[in-house]
């Protein structure tokens, strides 16, 4: 009899751990309605994409106990970080300013100094820019023409990064360098956009081509093709300016909708958030689609400077309708830029950062914004970036204050892990702290290797190292809790060899892959990820964007599953492409999506 009621046990236990899964509760609403009800045939049948997020697998994820790591990658690059772009040929590059002055990293001798237009055309034997190898850690000078400060950037697809804007004799100047030459420097047009681009926002299109959008005195976008030779066309944008914080006299600027949040919504239409308020517009006309309610608290975008992203894609095999999902978190008061910069006031007033975050479905008929869980601390100038395994991570920034020179305070150095599709009350992980201020100017990027780079922070107007929150010229590397080195035997491994590294819309592909230990994956307890590496400035990763394709079966090592429909879900180019195992990932390859 006790023999045949554990049989009994041992049979019903998957089915009701596969069920506790499936009956997790959709919580776009908090948690109060139950989610979709989803047939995974008990873990024989792959498991349907959907998006509330609640069944990723057939059974629970498994849950590390490690809180995180931090190390020193490189204890001095030279150039502090303001923008930052991942390239598929494995450099990163970071830039900042060349109006303001030395940067820490000095051309070796016999390198030629370029004329600098913005420093009455003296030689600046200074680099503004570096080329870093995320894989060995060193890095290479870059040249910058036209001053890069608070500007904006894509990939294109070809791998090509696109920076484009800036201030002075860069305020229209489009930079590219290549992704197939490794010692590549950029090359510049000055005066190639058809309106000033400082502080504003790019995004990706579903042909390749980019919008860029906003900017200081810029009410208006344009869209770029993936070339350098082309006829600039601006589209007038009033919303723009009617979300624009009004100046308090010359040369006082407040704005608060500055490096506007732009996310590409799977109808084509672009989602736009700029200081309290969205719109969805058309892009080829510039035609409003859609107004939403404001959203109340406070200002979210430079310089009160929140952060934003557009949820994990998820997909099915026959192409489902695809519901996006916006999050909005941080940010400050709308006077809190004028209470603290010292254009405004001489007694500085550091208001505390916003803690709260709020949730949107753009294309839904009702959008509106549902309040999420507050994050556990007050936090302006953050990143908010998704990882390997879909979660999403915030880091850097500050507690109290703004963006802008000596304008924030009490530095916030704990990382947040952030898994929105948890119950109300469970989404917010802190893990391990750094002990390294990562303030104004600074930025991140998830690596291939699942790691979390960080670098730059500079809080002056001046490269300043005697001070509390010095220029910042260390690099880090995050381990993120997936990392948990007890779980090793857990992370897969990807065989390239063996791999589809070229997608095609809708059509299935294979990726050859097995645990560690080379035991072979199991349908339903598996998922895949394609990150396109986001443009990281200022608090807004721009096009950051995962894709989660729908697994339709796993045999022998090898996972089948269907690539993106078309480039309204994922832009043509280069992604980071994960396999991850009941949450925890290995190392991602590169693939291409065409």
């Amino acid at each position: 009899m006790a023999s045949s009621i554990k049989t009994v046990i041992l049979f019903l236990l998957p089915l009701l751990l596969a069920y506790s899964v499936l009956a997790a509760p959709d919580i776009t609403d908090g948690g109060d309605k139950p989610g979709p009800e989803i047939d995974d045939g008990g873990g024989d049948k792959p498991v349907p994409g959907n998006n509330d997020g609640a069944s990723d697998y057939a059974k629970p994820a498994i849950e590390p106990e490690f809180m995180g790591a931090w190390v020193i990658d490189n204890p001095n690059a030279g150039v502090a970080a303001m923008q930052l772009q991942l390239m598929p040929n494995d450099q990163i590059v970071w830039f900042d300013t060349t109006s303001l002055g030395p940067s820490g990293y000095k051309l070796p001798e016999g390198t030629p100094c370029p004329i600098n237009p913005d420093a009455n055309n003296q030689p600046d034997c200074y680099a503004h820019g570096i080329a870093y190898d995320w894989k060995t850690s060193k890095y290479r000078p870059l040249t910058l023409q036209g001053d890069a400060w608070c500007s904006s950037g894509n990939l294109w697809p070809n791998g090509n990064l696109m920076a484009t804007g800036g201030t002075f004799s860069g305020d229209k100047a489009i930079r590219v360098i290549a992704n197939d030459d490794p010692k590549g420097d950029f090359t510049t047009k000055i005066g190639a956009l058809a309106d000033t681009r400082w502080y504003s926002s790019n995004q990706v299109l579903p042909d390749g081509s980019s919008v860029v959008l906003g900017g200081r005195d810029s009410y208006s976008y344009e869209i770029v093709p993936p070339q350098m030779e082309f006829k600039p066309k601006r589209f007038d944008l009033p919303f723009m300016q009617q979300t624009t914080e009004p100046p308090l006299g010359p040369g006082r600027p407040v704005e608060n909708n500055l490096y506007p949040f732009l996310f590409l919504l799977p109808d084509g239409n672009i989602f736009l958030f700029a200081n309290n308020r969205a719109i969805t517009f058309e892009p080829a006309t510039g035609k409003t689609v859609k107004e939403f309610p404001v959203l109340p608290g406070g200002s979210r975008n430079y310089p009160p400077s929140g952060s934003a992203a557009l949820f994990p894609l998820k997909l099915t095999a026959d192409n489902a309708p695809v519901i996006p999902e916006i999050v909005i978190c941080g940010g400050n008061q709308p006077n809190a830029y004028e209470l603290v910069d010292a254009r405004h006031v001489t007694e500085k007033q550091f208001l505390p950062a916003l803690q709260d975050c709020n949730r949107i479905q753009p294309m839904a008929a009702d959008a509106a914004w549902i309040p999420e869980q507050n994050m556990p601390s007050p936090r302006t100038m953050g990143d908010l970036i998704h990882l390997a395994n879909g979660d999403m991570l915030m880091l850097n920034g500050a507690k109290k204050g703004t963006s802008g020179w000596e304008d924030a305070t009490e530095a916030n150095l704990t990382p947040v892990l952030y898994t929105p599709y948890k119950p109300m009350g469970q989404r917010f992980k802190e893990l391990t702290p750094t002990t390294i201020a990562r303030m104004y100017h600074s930025c991140s990027a998830l690596l291939p290797d699942t790691r979390v780079l960080v670098a730059g922070s500079n809080m002056h107007q001046f490269y300043t190292f005697d001070t509390e929150f010095p220029t910042e010229l260390r690099v880090e590397k995050f381990s993120p809790p997936y990392l948990d080195p007890a779980l090793e035997t857990e992370r897969t491994q990807i065989d390239p060899a063996n791999t589809d590294v070229v997608l095609k819309y809708g059509k299935p592909f294979k990726i050859t892959a097995a645990l560690m230990e080379k035991q072979p994956l199991v349908l339903g307890e598996v998922k895949v990820t394609l990150l396109y590496p986001p443009f990281t400035t200022h608090g807004f990763s721009q096009n950051q964007r995962m894709i989660v394709p729908a697994i339709t079966s796993v045999e022998n090592g090898v996972i089948t599953a269907v690539a993106p429909p078309s480039g309204q879900i994922a832009p043509p180019g280069y992604y980071i492409m994960f396999v991850s195992h009941l949450g925890i990932p290995g190392a991602g390859i590169w693939v291409h999506i065409d």
